[in-house]
């Protein structure tokens, strides 16, 4: 059984006296350092001297240069995983290093001497802010890596609940747990449901339904999505009850109807690529590249005239058609 930390577990006084420095203010960066230093602590902000660094400044924050972030206590690295390597490091041997991801500790991109942990919000970086404010805080995946000063687990759960992440429990995972399992839902899940989706569509089209209409059964209307909250709420069976019989019975009665797709070896292969190490290395090699690839996939991914008829759409019907 997982283990899961309430809030009453973690002590902010281990903190008491100590220098937090954060580092980058993007999406997580900005989220953390505002509910840190609203916790009480003892906050700084570094950044390179561009609009980030503006931006921590009209927060309030006192900044500083990156290689700054050595003589603290607490470095809580909030920057993209393919950027830490780079990143001119030298934290004293009683500091605590922090990731809110556990890939670099996982595939041995970043590996200092002194205590190491992992804070992982399971939410977008602008909603651990909300969900600060809002009181009711976030799921969380904790663990620690390195535990060199004996107080490791103490102050990564202190940093945990002091951003609100302790707040609807965490779950205690290895790095590499987290690792895979984030991973594994943006290579091996993500993609099998476009595929999924794309098929629908194609389908639908078949059957003279407009575009229009079924973009709007799956995405506009907002059905989904809050069936989907409901499964959060109140259980994937319990929700069961929120259709129609008729839906019941149809969603029931064809479930087996894919059995003969052997999704699940596509999924080991893929996951297999990010245990191994493999991702990992295609991954640096394309940030060598410049992202190159990703680029390429980008701009096909976001063609103009996708983005155009998605904007019209939403223009049209939703909730960006109100008031219009």
């Amino acid at each position: 059984m997982s283990v899961i930390v309430r809030e009453g577990e973690a002590d902010l006084g281990v903190l008491d006296g100590r220098r937090v420095a954060v580092v980058g203010y993007g999406n997580q960066g900005r989220s953390w350092a505002l509910n840190l230093r609203d916790s009480g602590l003892d906050v700084s902000v570094c950044v390179r001297a561009d609009a980030t660094r503006d931006a921590a400044e009209g927060d309030g924050f006192a900044t500083l240069d990156l290689s700054d972030a050595n003589e603290a206590d607490v470095l809580c690295l909030l920057i993209p995983d393919d950027v830490v390597p780079t990143l001119p490091l030298a934290p004293r041997a009683d500091a605590l290093v922090l990731v809110a991801s556990g890939y670099t500790l996982a595939f041995g991109r970043l590996d200092p001497a002194c205590d190491v942990g992992m804070v992982a919000p399971r939410m977008l970086g602008p909603e651990v802010r909300r969900c600060y404010e809002e009181s009711v805080g976030f799921i969380t995946a904790v663990g620690v890596h390195r535990d060199a000063t004996g107080h490791a687990r103490a102050r990564t759960l202190a940093v945990a609940k002091a951003i609100g992440g302790l707040r609807q429990g965490a779950l205690e995972l290895t790095p590499m747990q987290e690792a895979v399992l984030d991973l594994a839902v943006e290579q091996a899940l993500s993609p099998v449901l476009r595929r999924v989706s794309e098929s629908f569509v194609q389908v639908m089209l078949e059957e003279g339904v407009p575009i229009e209409a079924i973009v709007t059964e799956l995405v506009l209307s907002g059905e989904v999505e809050r069936t989907y909250r409901l499964v959060r709420l109140e259980g994937g069976a319990a929700q069961t009850l929120y259709h129609s019989p008729t839906s019941q019975y149809g969603q029931l009665s064809r479930a087996g109807r894919y059995d003969h797709l052997d999704v699940a070896a596509t999924m080991r292969e893929l996951v297999d690529d990010i245990t191994s190490g493999r991702f990992a290395d295609e991954w640096d090699a394309e940030r060598d590249s410049g992202y190159a690839q990703l680029n390429a996939l980008r701009d096909r991914a976001m063609a103009p005239e996708i983005l155009a008829f998605e904007a019209d759409l939403r223009s049209k019907l939703g909730e960006g058609s109100l008031g219009s």
